[in-house]
């Protein structure tokens, strides 16, 4: 898809040199400021990091998925924009290892980014926004989302945790060449286009409220909630027997945090052995949570693009991540064509995640993006 100043494709080649070469000659454009892909894990990364690295000399940057976001859903493949450096500046920075990160780490970036800008001279959320591609396995999202946001002084941040399918045994981001595990690639993107964050859920606050009264956040276990084990209450505040708890009453039964006056999901991963609840997120000790109750996944979805498309006289693109459980649950509920075709109206591309970051804040079965182009306002 070409738009005014990107270029958007989609690949499904699984031969890595043959893959990049359709890659580049559907996104090529003079002036390019900088590319962004997301990757099947069913790729030779090192095939694919050589190729990419030969064939790209503006910046590059990307992670493999749990599932490709074009046109359509994609299994297998590539998705891939570019960015015309007539109105970007892609400004990457790579994050290795992820357990020396911290705040200190988070300003020293800050100031070297700072220094390097070239459509403004300062950091100014009018003007960029970064973006964050991490280790979906690091379990350390929560920690350099915050200490990132913290330091940009106001600048959106939306980013995702990379995916290996769903064999959670290894994921990867892409930089200079390399696929690196326990990293991170963060981007602040200057732009002279209209830009407006966002962030998408299908779950409202339920009247089933919990505290948590043990936990663990470093491993995302909880281990009692309202004095008791974690299985037993949260299967007894639901309605059910802790032994028909499954994988799909967790995803339809997340919890939720409010935070101002928002609301954030947090999703359960599974039941342990001993009784315990293992998050995809950090969860503290004296946390109050709220049973999440899901609405129509497609009718908010369409109401947020309805806005998008009355916010934005002209759409050039829509960079988004989306969580695997809510690619699960649509395609269980087969409605992949309704989601693709509102999709398509905002010119998307993403990618599944294993954790969607919005701000300062990990996040689960949230749908985070950016859109791009010209506010309706101006014209």
């Amino acid at each position: 898809m070409n738009n005014r100043f990107t270029r958007i494709t989609e690949v499904v080649t699984t031969d890595e040199k043959t893959a990049v070469k359709e890659l580049y000659e559907s996104i090529y454009q003079e002036e390019m400021g900088g590319v962004i892909f997301f990757c099947a894990a069913d790729y030779d990364l090192d095939k694919l990091a050589f190729e990419m690295n030969k064939t790209f000399s503006c910046p590059v940057i990307g992670c493999k998925t749990a599932g490709e976001i074009g046109t359509w859903y994609i299994n297998g493949g590539m998705v891939a924009v570019s960015l015309s450096s007539k109105v970007f500046r892609l400004h990457p920075y790579m994050m290795t290892p992820l357990k020396e990160f911290d705040v200190k780490s988070a300003k020293e970036i800050a100031d070297d980014l700072s220094s390097r800008l070239t459509l403004s001279h300062k950091l100014d959320p009018n003007k960029m926004f970064g973006i964050l591609l991490i280790d979906g396995l690091s379990v350390l999202e929560e920690l350099v989302t915050a200490a990132l946001h913290s330091v940009l002084k106001g600048v959106p941040l939306i980013g995702a945790s990379a995916g290996d399918s769903l064999d959670f045994e290894e994921t990867k981001v892409y930089f200079k060449g390399e696929f690196i595990s326990d990293a991170a690639v963060f981007s602040l993107i200057e732009t002279s286009l209209d830009f407006e964050t966002f962030k998408i859920q299908h779950f409202v606050p339920s009247e089933m409220d919990m505290v948590i009264t043990e936990a663990d956040p470093s491993q995302r276990i909880v281990y009692e909630i309202d004095g008791g084990p974690a299985a037993e209450e949260y299967a007894r505040i639901i309605g059910l027997d802790v032994k028909e708890l499954t994988s799909q009453t967790f995803a339809m039964h997340p919890v939720m945090l409010q935070i101002g006056d928002d609301w954030y999901v947090r999703s359960i991963q599974k039941m342990n052995d001993d009784g315990s609840l293992t998050f995809f997120c950090a969860i503290d000790e004296g946390l109050p949570l709220i049973v999440a109750k899901g609405v129509g996944i497609v009718d908010t979805l369409k109401d947020k693009i309805k806005k998008l498309q009355t916010d934005f006289s002209e759409i050039e693109l829509t960079i988004g991540f989306d969580c695997i459980l809510r690619r699960l649950e649509i395609m269980e509920k087969k409605l992949s064509k309704d989601v693709e075709n509102e999709l398509q109206k905002i010119k998307f591309i993403g990618f599944n995640t294993f954790g969607e970051q919005f701000n300062s804040l990990h996040i689960n079965q949230t749908l985070t993006g950016v859109t791009l182009g010209y506010h309706s306002s101006k014209v």
